[in-house]
């Protein structure tokens, strides 16, 4: 069950992120996702950093990106994350760019949970708690 919880993060492009044609070039987009990330898992009350102290580490193993409009330099951007399912070892994270409404970017990631040696973990509970309610 994904929860209703929507975290909010706000990035204004940078020039160095823009492209010859004046696009935020496509693979910065990727970036966006990992600071609206991380930012959501700080709001959530466990920051990567403490999850990491305690022997868990989320590496990306799926990473999706669907363009509808491209964004600009100096452009105040919205990302809206949230988690959409935790299932087995992975959890799936959710995300949408917009800019004044209108919608740029969808996309997701899957992550799954490790140990630093990188033996597959069951999802840390607080992680659960925080993203499925349960």
């Amino acid at each position: 069950m994904p929860t209703d919880k929507i975290f909010r993060h706000t990035v204004r492009v940078p020039y160095a992120q823009v492209d010859i044609m004046g696009f935020v070039y496509y693979a910065n987009y990727f970036i966006y996702f990992e600071m609206a990330r991380a930012e959501m898992m700080r709001e959530a009350g466990l920051p990567y950093t403490e999850l990491e102290k305690q022997g868990v580490m989320l590496p990306v193993v799926e990473a999706f990106c669907a363009y509808k409009s491209p964004a600009h330099f100096d452009d105040l951007l919205h990302i809206a994350t949230r988690c959409t399912e935790i299932k087995g070892t992975r959890l799936r994270i959710e995300y949408e760019i917009t800019r004044d409404g209108a919608l740029l970017v969808t996309g997701h990631t899957v992550h799954v949970c490790v140990s630093p040696q990188g033996k597959v973990l069951r999802p840390h509970p607080d992680l659960r708690r925080l993203f499925m309610g349960e």
